[in-house]
């Protein structure tokens, strides 16, 4: 009988206790720690950056079904230009319009009469005047309030208005003030969208690699505006009702699937995003010394929510929130009315149906896909969100000039112009509603207060919000007299909005040309004694 003197170890203990010594080396090991903290970070902003895509493909969606459903809501105007004050419309159904049933070109009441396009109109304009006034108090409470509930009140309630528009079609409603009232109410809901997504993903990335990555992010706008369209038309035939009900499922099933799955931030899933980004450089660096993070977790219970006015005054706010204004002026213009312009233009002395005239306008929306990327990635590698800005407002102007002189020559002509237009004009309005919003929302001045950024986004993009409605209001009156006339003021605002920017761009050319200064400086060899 042979006695053992040491307890025996069962091989599970022995694993145990060599992954407890691996870990305790691993936490030693500033290598291994930078890969721990990438893999530990990588899946979750992953997941967000898809989340919040997803989010904004859903809203903007929904934004693109009145445009397309117009048409059938209005199959025949004569009357173009916006009219105020609000006209006394229908309150039961006519009686020349009393059908059994409704058949796809016989239009609704009261879109279907003279003026059909003007109330159409109001609409876009009520919609986005809303929204603007709305965006300022959702970026001051997204600061306030857990951005996952917020943003999943936001998007139900964008779909269940979304959806309120189309029951119209099935309760046979004809009363111009229950359409102008939901589409008011879907506008504030979806005003809690933009700066809470910019928030959301500002949190993830940092500035070094924020452009780029935002401007890809932003694709998701013009991907929804794209197949919006396409879901909207292909549901047409079954009732332009279901071209409202359906979106606004997706997007309340949208809201429901960011409840229950959206990380808000790095510390919510134990990660840190500065922290990730300096472990990662000191990875690919080959450093052995680890850099503390420039905000820290624990610190994030200290912070306190930036002001409404507070947050004007952080250098920069202002001057990108007025240029945005003119910007998306010149943005949302194209956006409501190129389809129209197309189809009301002769092109190769013929004039396209309104069905081939919205499949051409697409291309401006993928223009402006590439032009949010380049404008991203440019700003990125120079380090100079102004200097690409004004750029890119500067190469609109003449953009535009050659696309309403030469657009009409053949439709291969206007389709390639059309494009160089949506990447010049949607570039810098992606930039400045993505990147720029939250840098200035993580500004220097805040003192690492990250509290800043949907409030910061919301100033912004809800001034933007102003000239996206003035814009097509103005076309509207304007274009009733000359489409010349038009173009001339979106090229007169995309030179205001580049000016704008001209103290920023002579700061980032000084710095460019001081931090030159300094390298070369460093680098020049000693002179021999």
């Amino acid at each position: 009988m042979r006695i053992c003197l040491f307890p025996l170890q069962s091989p599970l203990r022995l694993e145990v206790g060599k992954s407890e010594k691996t870990f305790s080396r691993n936490r030693e090991n500033p290598r291994l720690k930078a890969k721990a903290i990438l893999l530990r970070g990588s899946w979750s902003s992953a997941s967000s950056f898809l989340l919040e895509g997803i989010k904004l493909y859903g809203y903007h969606a929904n934004r693109k079904t009145v445009s397309i459903v117009s048409s059938a809501l209005d199959p025949q105007s004569s009357d173009v230009s916006l009219k105020f004050p609000w006209r006394i419309t229908y309150v039961s159904t006519p009686a020349e319009s009393k059908t059994l049933s409704w058949v796809l070109g016989a239009g609704w009441a009261p879109f279907n009469g003279s003026d059909g396009s003007a109330l159409l109109g109001e609409l876009d304009v009520a919609f986005l005047a809303v929204y603007a006034f709305g965006m300022y108090f959702s970026g001051h409470l997204g600061d306030r309030t857990n951005l996952r509930i917020f943003l999943t009140v936001g998007m139900v309630g964008t779909g269940l208005f979304t959806s309120l528009f189309g029951v119209g079609y099935w309760a046979k409603i004809h009363s111009f003030y229950y359409f102008l009232i939901v589409q008011m109410l879907a506008g504030l809901f979806q005003s809690t969208g933009w700066p809470s997504v910019v928030a959301v993903v500002g949190k993830w990335f940092g500035k070094k690699r924020r452009g780029l990555i935002m401007g890809i992010w932003n694709a998701h706008t013009s991907v929804g505006n794209i197949t919006g369209s396409l879901i909207s038309s292909a549901l047409l035939s079954y009732g332009w009702g279901w071209s409202f009900v359906v979106p606004g499922l997706l997007i309340a099933f949208i809201g429901l699937v960011v409840f229950l799955f959206l990380p808000v931030s790095p510390e919510s899933v134990g990660a840190n995003k500065e922290e990730e980004e300096n472990e990662v450089d000191s990875l690919r660096k080959n450093e052995e010394e680890v850099t503390e993070p420039l905000l820290s977790s624990d610190t994030e219970h200290m912070e306190n929510a930036v002001g409404f006015i507070d947050a004007w005054k952080i250098p920069g706010v202002a001057t990108f929130a007025f240029c945005l204004f003119f910007a998306k002026l010149v943005a949302y213009t194209f956006l409501y009315w190129l389809p129209y312009y197309i189809s009301h233009t002769a092109i190769e002395g013929k004039y396209l149906s309104n069905e081939t005239a919205g499949n051409l306008s697409a291309f401006f929306d993928v223009g402006g896909v590439l032009g949010g990327i380049l404008a991203g990635y440019i700003s990125d590698r120079l380090d100079a969100r102004a200097i690409t800005a004004a750029t890119f407002m500067y190469f609109a102007i003449p953009a535009m000039y050659f696309y309403r002189s030469y657009g009409h020559i053949s439709v291969a002509m206007n389709v390639v112009l059309m494009f160089i237009c949506g990447m010049f004009v949607n570039g810098p309005y992606a930039l400045i509603t993505t990147a720029v919003s939250a840098d200035l929302g993580t500004h220097s001045s805040l003192s690492g207060n990250s509290k800043a950024l949907a409030t910061v986004t919301a100033i912004i993009d809800g001034t933007g919000s102003v000239g996206a409605a003035i814009g097509p209001l103005l076309t509207g009156y304007i274009s009733a007299k000359s489409w010349s006339a038009v173009f001339t003021m979106l090229m007169g605002a995309a030179l205001v909005a580049g000016l704008l920017l001209t103290k920023l761009v002579v700061a980032e050319v000084a710095a460019r040309i001081s931090a030159s200064r300094s390298q070369g400086g460093s680098q020049a060899p000693e002179p021999d004694v």
